[in-house]
């Protein structure tokens, strides 16, 4: 591997106003699959947050007035030096997350994608004409509204896609004509770091205050001072839904975007193409160590296909390989610290005192953060490895006797961001379209799935608003009506 930390950023210094400022205090970064210490990260703390919402409160105006040409103009460079820097960025990647290669190449590429998406949806930035003659008393007036930028965006981001969650808040903020203050997790903050020196390198270069884009790492003390700051416009965060809910409630009564956890449903029919469904929970499972919002955790089985459906899933496990995630062969390496890995030990450990069976090894006895994949059946639907998000290689089966049972049961959770169906049947397909009640539904592939262009988000305790560059745009912009009486009258 190249020397993944002759980083582009200054060493000991975050993007705070137009400059790079030092900071005393750091912490270190580990990779999560030896434990060894990468490097160390400037940790900031509430006074630097507070001159981070001063810098930006002053550029508010200057970012506001950016043309759509200007701003289509820094995503287009911004997506070109991305992308000049993408070997860079997966190392990177690869050594804080500890995600496999694999899953960080996808997720740079991934960033990419967005940049690049974002950069066209600016041209699309626009209002509607509003007939305001359907009141008598508006005969003879003109209405339309346009849209404008809302203000200074603050972007939380989790640690399991760092580099692409905040892409997701700064490319459409930018896109709005947003100043941007971005908080990456803790223990994932220096890709984040890297993308911001990109990113005001680029602003820079098309002479635009470097206020625009900012960053602060630390304690939950310095999103708090962001997030209940009140020229803060719009907060957006990823993450789990206690800290997503709090955060809402620190906003109030400013705009929460909240793309928060789930324990996704996986409904296999029983006219389902047996070997592509298997396939899908390899996939779909276990991929970013199962540490993703949308991986397969709840397998819902028609009874007819269960048995089967168990059997070649248990003998196809052994294809996952399981090592250094610096090896593009692996699949599954070692979940972010070992307190997760603590975490989900109990949570499998409780299901098999209630009942659950286990299907394959054991998540293992090393060193706490490694796990091995595990799959779990007859999962009671009242224990927490089933009803909570796992965020960990585990999946858990159960069967029942249709597919109008496994939709209410999949149903029967306070999560709902995306599930997904496998079938041969339309009826079938459409009837889980129509009845699942989350943000996205996906038929015969992974929920995982997801364009970096749709409408991303959730319902009930998985979020609220949506991503993806023309959503986000919106989320990031207020409408202004203008309603014009021609001549005045007498």
């Amino acid at each position: 591997m190249p020397d993944a930390l002759d980083l582009i950023a200054p060493a000991g210094a975050l993007p705070i106003g137009d400059e790079w400022r030092a900071i005393e205090a750091s912490a270190e970064i580990v990779f999560p699959f030896d434990g060894s210490v990468i490097g160390r990260a400037p940790v900031s703390g509430r006074q630097e947050s507070l001159d981070a919402l001063d810098a930006a409160e002053q550029a508010r105006a200057a970012v506001a007035a950016l043309t759509t040409a200007q701003r289509k103009a820094i995503l287009t460079d911004l997506t070109a030096r991305v992308r000049a820097e993408a070997q860079h960025l997966e190392d990177l990647l690869v050594l804080e997350t500890g995600k496999p290669r694999v899953d960080c190449r996808t997720e740079v590429n991934r960033t990419i994608v967005t940049l690049e998406a974002t950069a066209e949806e600016v041209s699309h930035i626009h209002g509607e004409t509003v007939p305001l003659d359907l009141q008598e008393l508006g005969r003879g007036m003109i209405g339309y509204y346009t849209r404008k930028p809302a203000g200074i965006v603050i972007g939380i981001a989790g640690f399991n896609y760092p580099l692409l969650l905040a892409t997701h808040k700064l490319a459409p903020a930018i896109a709005a004509g947003c100043p941007v203050i971005i908080k990456p997790a803790p223990n994932t903050p220096l890709a984040t770091i890297e993308l911001l020196a990109i990113t005001r390198e680029i602003l820079d270069a098309h002479g635009v205050t470097a206020a625009a884009a900012q960053l602060v790492n630390g304690d939950p003390v310095v999103g708090e001072t962001l997030v209940r700051d009140p020229r803060a416009a719009v907060v957006s965060f990823t993450g789990s839904a206690k800290i997503g809910h709090l955060i809402a409630q620190q906003a109030a009564p400013r705009k929460a975007v909240l793309e928060l956890g789930s324990n996704t449903g996986f409904i296999v029919a029983a006219d389902a193409d047996l070997e592509a469904s298997v396939d899908a929970v390899l996939r779909g499972g276990f991929y970013a160590n199962g540490q993703a919002c949308i991986s397969v955790q709840r397998v819902v089985l028609e009874r007819g296909i269960a048995e089967r459906f168990s059997a070649r899933l248990v003998e196809r496990m052994r294809e996952l390989v399981v090592g250094d995630p610096r090896d593009l062969a692996t699949n599954v390496a070692p979940v972010i610290n070992a307190a997760s890995g603590e975490r989900i030990r109990a949570m499998i450990d409780r299901a098999l005192a209630a009942g659950a069976e286990l299907l394959t090894d054991g998540p293992g006895d090393g060193a706490a953060a490694h796990l091995n994949p595990v799959v779990l059946g007859d999962v009671p639907a009242d224990v927490d490895v089933w009803c909570e998000e796992i965020f960990g290689p585990v999946v858990c089966l159960t069967a029942v006797d249709s597919v109008d049972a496994a939709i209410d049961l999949v149903n029967d959770s306070r999560y709902g961001l995306q599930a997904a169906v496998y079938t041969a049947s339309l009826e079938t397909a459409f009837a889980a379209i129509d009845r699942l009640e989350v943000g996205g539904v996906v038929v015969n592939e992974i929920p995982g799935f997801r364009s970096d262009i749709m409408p991303y988000g959730g319902v009930k305790d998985s979020g609220i608003g949506r991503e993806g560059p023309r959503f986000a745009i919106e989320e990031f912009t207020v409408t202004r009506m203008a309603m014009i009486r021609p001549r005045a009258r007498g």
